[in-house]
């Protein structure tokens, strides 16, 4: 709305900006400075003082009247560009009509050729000036009678009829709000009963992504009913040229608008349906290209949008285009890392290295992925701080991912004392394994338990199993029975486990230890 009222003032500002630009080529008594002087009078309500500009016949007394039925004539037929007016005392004699007679414009007739509306000078000793024809005069009130807004301007209060901002009447800018919420409750309704008839239609398939659909077009189809009924109220305001022309574009926009976010939100309910089918059940790898495509192709969309809506405004959409591949390639060169990083999220969705919830090692940084997007990753330490690595880094790097794998490998070196008998050693040993072969989660398959060698400080035993979970948790509780599993084993043995000692020693000179 307040760009409607920016360009309506700048219309109406029009006029007199083009007369003042060119003020000391116009003459004060040439038609175009009349018929400038007349819309002014007429524009701030002044109806007497500008019917001295209409050839009224003699003893004529309903001046003000005709020039107020002329003024609603002229407002809906024609919008004067005051440029093309001749801006002589003589007029435009190169246009076939006689010296004394310019024609200003046409009113549309129900035969094929239209009503000249012209002027004629006035030869008056207060000072010379262009008047409208008395066969103009004439057909004022033929004109007024034939308006489709007729009845608002003989029923209405004077007080309504009056120009305001931007050369619309007052009983208009009134009327707009009132026609915009009408139309928004209409919208509504038609909107509602269009979306039973929908439903309904839905409801005979065994498919859900159609009443999916129809719940996320309910935005768009409301906002689609609410333009429609504006164009139909429109027309019974009567505005002016460039007004209605202005709230016609509007309009349009905005069932582009709609059609597009009607679009977006198709988007969405394929991409839900894409995931929730049995193609992604059977390929489980492609789920996480469907978020990225879907936002690819919304910005694909929201480019059409642009185009679209600026085609309509009035831009050359030829020559924006033509710019757009001129200007992509100087994008193209300055946002290399940007597309690097974006084919870089489309290879990380392919090859699925990692997916969102995953448990990773990416170089020395381990956490869990929170997102995938189109230009970085982000990975949740065990801090709990995010970090944010590009794509086009990330799959350069060496990325280890703990959620594929389907066991968790426990391995421990553990020391006796020196003392430890050789049956002691081999009753540990056999206890060991006992007791990992009989932990509910061990792996069989791969249980090794060695006496591996004599340390400096230990006799020392190598233990590496693996335990049947992917769980960090669980494996955390399973090692902890399986160490003090092996705590009773060598309590029992009559062995103890080994720290660090180092025993020195001490030679006298006479070589005797001591």
């Amino acid at each position: 709305m307040r760009a409607l009222f920016l360009h309506l003032a700048l219309l109406a500002a029009q006029p007199a900006l083009a007369g003042q630009q060119t003020d000391a080529e116009i003459a004060p008594d040439s038609p175009r400075a009349s018929l400038e002087r007349y819309l002014d009078l007429a524009r701030e309500g002044h109806f007497d003082d500008a019917a001295a500009y209409l050839d009224l016949p003699p003893g004529a007394t309903d001046g003000a009247v005709l020039t107020r039925r002329f003024k609603a004539v002229l407002d809906h037929y024609i919008w004067f560009e005051l440029s093309g007016i001749s801006g002589a005392p003589e007029g435009d004699l190169a246009d076939g009509l006689p010296p004394d007679i310019e024609q200003v414009g046409v009113i549309p007739a129900e035969t094929a050729v239209p009503d000249p509306v012209r002027m004629r000078r006035l030869d008056d000793p207060q000072g010379d000036r262009w008047i409208f024809t008395r066969i103009t005069v004439e057909s004022i009130d033929r004109w007024f009678d034939g308006l489709p807004n007729r009845w608002t301007l003989e029923l209405l209060p004077s007080v309504l009829l009056r120009p305001g901002f931007g050369d619309l009447l007052w009983w208009q800018w009134l009327a707009l709000p009132v026609l915009g919420v009408a139309a928004w409750l209409a919208g509504l309704v038609l909107s509602r009963v269009s979306g039973m008839g929908l439903n309904r239609l839905a409801a005979r398939t065994t498919a859900t992504w159609d009443d999916l659909l129809i719940a996320k077009l309910n935005g768009p189809l409301t906002l689609a009913w609410t333009l429609a009924v504006l164009f139909a109220l429109v027309p019974l305001l009567g505005l002016v040229g460039p007004a209605q022309s202005l709230i016609h574009t509007s309009l349009k926009v905005g069932l582009f608008l709609a059609f597009f976010w009607a679009l977006l939100r198709s988007v969405d309910v394929l991409g839900t349906f894409l995931l929730q089918s049995h193609w992604a059940q059977t390929y489980p790898a492609s789920r996480a290209l469907v978020p990225l495509g879907g936002r690819v192709v919304k910005a694909g969309i929201l480019a059409m949008a642009v185009v679209g809506v600026l085609g309509e405004l009035g831009f050359s959409v030829t020559s924006l285009v033509a710019g757009l591949g001129i200007g992509g390639l100087a994008l193209a060169l300055a946002a290399q890392k940007t597309g690097e990083n974006l084919f870089a999220a489309f290879s990380i969705g392919v090859d699925q290295p990692f997916r969102v919830g995953d448990f990773v090692n990416v170089e020395g940084m381990q956490g869990h992925v929170e997102t995938i997007g189109m230009r970085s990753t982000r990975i949740r330490t065990q801090d709990r701080t995010l970090v944010t690595v590009p794509n086009g880094k990330l799959v350069e790097m060496n990325i280890e991912t703990f959620a594929a794998r389907d066991r968790i490998r426990f391995t421990t070196r553990i020391g006796l004392v020196y003392g430890t008998s050789a049956a002691q050693m081999r009753q540990i040993l056999d206890g060991f394994e006992s007791v990992l072969r009989g932990h509910p989660d061990i792996w069989p398959d791969n249980v090794i338990v060695k006496f591996v060698g004599f340390g400096d400080s230990s006799m020392d035993i190598e233990v590496t199993c693996w335990f049947k979970t992917a769980d960090l948790d669980v494996f955390r509780e399973d090692r902890q029975e399986a160490l003090l599993g092996f705590m009773d084993v060598v309590e029992k043995a009559g062995s103890d486990f080994a720290f660090p000692t180092r025993t020195v020693h001490v030679v006298s000179e006479a070589g005797v230890r001591r």
